[in-house]
C-alpha cells in the first residue's frame, strides 16, 4: 500500500515515555504518520474524538476509553489497538457494530509482575519498608522478628501465566504452593489445587491473580478476609475491582491480617487508594508491577507489528473481532487497487 495510515497515540507525554518507549515510537513512525498528544488532561469521548479526527488507527493507553460515542464520532477509524492485554476500556460490541477492528497485546509483564510479588512478599515478611521509613524519619526502629519464605505457604487465587511463573519461583524458594482457579486444571504435581476456603485458611501469603470480570467483583470481601489465617499477608498485583477496600481496611485495622501489598486499587487509573496506601501495614506502589523496559517494549512493539500487518493487508496478531472489521476489509480493497 502506498499511503501511510495516520495513527494517534493516546498516551500523555509521561506515559508515552514509560509505557510506549522511544524504540517503539521510532519504529511506528517508519510505518505511519503519528499524531501525539501534548498534555495530560483526562480524556472524554469528545476530546478524544477531536484529537483523533481523521486518523486511521488509535493506539490506546488504559485511560482512553473506546466507547460507543467515540466510535460513532470517527467514521474513518479502522482499528483501535490496545497497548496491553486488558481491553476493558473498549466497548468491543460497539466497535464491531461500526466495523472497527479491536486488537490487544499479549502479556509481556509475566516476569516483571512475578518479581514484584516476590519482592513485596519478602518486604512484608521482614518489615523492610517500615524499618527504612522509620530511619528516614529519624527514628531508630526496633528490630522485629521476621519470617522466611522457605517453609511458608503461598496461595494463588488465579492460575494464569503470572500464576504459573510465580508458582515455579515459589517452589524454588522452598514454599508450599496452593492454587485456586475453577477455570483450569492444575497439572503440576508439586502444586495443590484446592477450594478457595481451604486456600484462605492455610496460606501465609494470598496473592490475588483472578481475572477481573463481573463474577469476581469484590471477590475479596469481609468473608474472605475473615477466612484468612491470622497474621497472613494479602497481595494484590492484579485489579482493584477484586477487592472490597472497606473490608480490607477493617481486616488491617483489627490486626487480623499481618499486612498487605498492593500495586492497584480503586483510585483513578487503577491506582492504589490513598486510604489504604498510607496504612502502616501496607506496602503500596503506583501500578508499576509491569513497568520495566522489557515488559513495556514487548507490548508496544506488538502494536507496531499490528500496524505493519494492516499495511500488508493482513489481520494482525491480537485481533479481537476480525470478522466484524468491515471498515478494514473495505480499506484494504480500496488501497490495493
Amino acid at each position: 500500500m502506498s499511503n501511510k495510515p495516520t495513527v494517534f497515540i493516546t498516551h500523555d507525554p509521561q506515559t508515552l515515555v514509560n509505557y510506549y518507549g522511544p524504540r517503539a515510537l521510532a519504529a511506528l513512525e517508519t510505518l505511519a504518520t503519528v499524531k501525539r498528544r501534548h498534555d495530560d488532561a483526562p480524556w472524554t469521548a469528545q476530546s478524544l474524538a477531536a484529537a483523533a479526527a481523521g486518523c486511521d488507527i488509535i493506539v490506546s493507553y488504559r485511560s482512553a476509553e473506546g466507547s460507543a460515542e467515540l466510535f460513532e464520532s470517527l467514521p474513518k477509524l479502522l482499528a483501535f489497538c490496545r497497548c496491553a492485554i486488558d481491553i476493558r476500556n473498549i466497548d468491543v460490541p460497539a466497535a464491531s457494530a461500526h466495523g472497527i477492528l479491536v486488537t490487544q497485546a499479549s502479556a509481556g509483564f509475566i516476569n516483571s509482575v512475578s518479581e514484584w510479588v516476590l519482592g513485596v512478599m519478602i518486604d512484608l515478611s521482614r518489615g523492610i519498608s517500615n524499618s527504612a521509613q522509620q530511619y528516614r524519619n529519624g527514628v531508630e526502629p526496633v528490630a522485629a522478628m521476621g519470617r522466611e519464605l522457605r517453609g511458608s505457604t503461598l496461595g494463588l487465587v488465579g492460575y494464569g501465566q503470572i500464576g504459573r511463573h510465580l508458582a515455579q519461583s515459589a517452589l524454588a524458594l522452598g514454599m508450599r504452593v496452593l492454587v485456586h482457579d475453577p477455570h483450569v486444571v492444575v497439572d503440576a504435581p508439586a502444586l495443590q489445587q484446592v477450594e478457595l476456603g481451604t486456600l484462605l485458611a492455610d496460606a501465609d501469603h494470598v496473592v490475588s491473580l483472578a481475572v477481573a470480570v463481573p463474577e469476581t467483583e469484590n471477590l475479596f470481601a469481609a468473608a474472605a478476609f475473615a477466612a484468612m489465617k491470622p497474621g497472613a499477608f494479602f497481595i494484590n498485583p492484579s485489579r482493584g475491582n477484586l477487592v472490597d477496600e472497606a473490608a480490607l481496611l477493617q481486616a488491617l485495622d483489627s490486626g487480623h491480617l499481618g499486612g498487605c501489598a498492593m500495586d492497584v486499587g480503586r483510585a483513578p487509573d487503577q491506582m492504589p487508594s490513598m486510604a489504604l496506601a498510607r496504612h502502616p501495614l501496607v506496602v503500596a506502589t503506583p501500578h508499576l508491577g509491569g513497568l520495566t523496559p522489557q515488559a513495556i517494549e514487548h507490548q508496544s512493539m506488538e502494536t507496531v507489528s499490528q500496524v505493519a500487518a494492516l499495511l500488508q493487508g493482513q489481520i494482525p496478531k491480537g485481533a479481537v473481532n476480525a470478522l466484524q472489521a468491515t471498515r478494514l476489509q473495505e480499506w484494504i480493497q480500496r488501497t490495493a487497487t
